[in-house]
């Protein structure tokens, strides 16, 4: 298969070789096939091209991809310049420096008035006044897609040229320091009417933590997709746009209200987010179409209402939470949370969630609603006695799952016993008459479960206990793999004691087939 540098060198050889042969077919290509072949290359090697003719001249002129990240700022001092008489001349000498900022001014500034630039992708250190000179000057050119990473020695003001522009499709702003801010909700919703996707990076919003009426039908009425990440004090925030896609939320950890409506949202990713030290936060989530959602390292909500959402497929699931400090509300909280989630068919819980579980076990008159079209269950935890609860909620509360994935992490440090070969003759342990007392409870998903894989497996007793359990009342599990847990050479005859002990078992109880790695 051929690499994109080989390809990058194909390109330039076969472009080179038709001026030496004399019989140049390429130039005689329409503009927009040489746009298109010039695509694959770097911007350096696009410009170097404007020095073999004056038809090559105008290609440069009118290149729609403008993407300056492929550049390095002192390669741009070798880069030609064609000045108006029609003579070659360096865009700068090599005793002295250009910036990458000038190099996009002079491109810009070379340009036909009327062609149009389709992408326009930088990233600079530069000052506000420079980066707002450099976004006109795009916007003066019709551009569609403005992809923009700066570094300013203070924060700025978002740029209002690109508010006004009709053309703009995509717009992607990220401050590596100190950040940006935002003018008035008023002059933002009287702009990117035509705006399909926004991603905007470190923003600061002290003076105004709320976006309780920006994203709103009437303020981005084409909006599909939205990024918002790193939004330093943003206490509030509403999203409800009629033809939204796909929202995706990271870092915002002074959030304490999260309300998202979406008729049309289909993805859904939230990150990092959420106050941990303010009471009443609460996230509020409807969205009828939704068939995908992230739910990472955030912090409990003391309230949590997810409402219909009858098209999920996958959800994955992880809290940021001292579980010490959990209390009846934040329990309920999760259970409401995960209840509004049970219309998937796939399920991925991590970050604690299956510890929560096993208090929330504790509180009466508290269950999980039943998760009747999960087929894959997902779990990660560190696994020990204290967290068969919340296992056995799951599996009462997944009656037709048919995968179970469970990966033992100790994250913890938490001391697990080992196995000793009593656990598999006797039926005398705690945790062993434990689940022996929930098989009605899981019947049905005794019944559908067909795959079991648990990744860190070891001797310890709640291993043990669980797999004999699900070996002895899986009647339909059809494979079983066990990934034990690095451990010392030494230790590969006790291993292999382990292996016979469970093969003994299985023959005894079910047919399922028994894969060791």
């Amino acid at each position: 298969m051929e690499t994109r540098s080989v390809k990058k060198k194909r390109l330039l050889d076969e472009i080179y070789a038709s001026f030496s042969c004399g019989e140049d077919r390429i130039s005689d290509l329409p503009d927009a096939v040489l746009h298109h072949i010039l695509f694959f290359l770097p911007i350096k090697s696009i410009a170097k091209l404007s020095v073999l003719s004056r038809r090559w001249r105008q290609i440069w002129h009118t290149f729609p991809d403008l993407d300056f990240t492929t550049i390095n700022v002192p390669s741009a001092n070798l880069i030609p310049k064609i000045s108006s008489n029609g003579r070659n001349k360096k865009l700068q000498t090599n005793r002295t420096s250009v910036g990458g900022a000038d190099f996009i001014d002079q491109v810009l500034s070379l340009r036909e008035k009327k062609s149009g630039i389709r992408v326009l992708r930088f990233r600079e250190n530069l000052s506000f006044s420079r980066l707002n000179a450099l976004i006109r000057g795009a916007v003066k050119h019709n551009v569609q897609e403005l992809d923009v990473e700066v570094a300013t020695n203070d924060y700025f003001n978002f740029p209002r040229s690109a508010i006004n522009s009709d053309s703009l499709r995509i717009f992607k702003l990220k401050s590596k320091y100190p950040g940006f801010r935002l003018p008035p909700s008023s002059i933002m919703k009287n702009g990117f009417k035509n705006l399909f996707s926004l991603s905007l990076s470190c923003i600061i919003m002290y003076e105004q933590p709320s976006l309780h009426d920006l994203f709103m039908d009437t303020s981005f009425p084409l909006l599909k997709k939205l990024n918002l990440d790193g939004c330093s004090g943003l206490m509030y925030l509403h999203v409800s746009c009629r033809v939204l896609e796909e929202l995706i939320l990271e870092n915002c950890f002074q959030l304490e209200h999260l309300d998202i409506t979406g008729p049309k949202l289909e993805k859904l990713s939230v990150k990092s987010c959420f106050d941990s030290y303010t009471s009443g936060t609460e996230v509020k989530i409807i969205c009828p179409r939704l068939e995908r959602i992230t739910w990472s390292n955030n912090t409990i909500t003391d309230q949590s209402c997810l409402e219909n959402l009858t098209s999920l497929i996958e959800a994955l699931v992880g809290f940021f939470v001292l579980l010490e400090d959990l209390g009846a509300m934040k329990l309920r909280s999760v259970n409401d949370f995960l209840s509004g989630l049970s219309h998937s068919h796939s399920l991925v819980l991590a970050n604690q969630s299956v510890e929560i579980l096993s208090k929330n076990n504790h509180l009466a008159g508290i269950s999980l609603r039943p998760f009747s079209k999960l087929r894959s269950l997902e779990l990660h935890t560190g696994f020990h006695k204290h967290n068969i609860p919340g296992l056995a909620n799951l599996f009462r509360s997944s009656p037709a799952t048919n995968t179970l994935i469970l990966k033992i992490t100790n994250e913890h440090n938490i001391q697990r016993r080992k196995w000793n070969r009593d656990l598999w003759q006797l039926s005398n342990s705690g945790e062993e008459r434990f689940w022996e007392s929930q098989s009605n409870a899981m019947n049905s998903f005794l019944q559908h479960l067909k795959v079991v894989k648990i990744h860190g497996f070891s001797e310890c007793e709640s291993d043990v206990s669980l797999v004999k359990f699900l070996l002895k009342h899986g009647k339909v599990l059809q494979e079983m793999f066990l990934c034990a847990e690095l451990s010392k050479s030494r230790d590969s005859l006790h291993r292999e004691k382990i292996k016979s002990q469970i093969m003994g078992f299985s023959k005894a109880s079910c047919d399922a087939k028994i894969v060791f790695k």
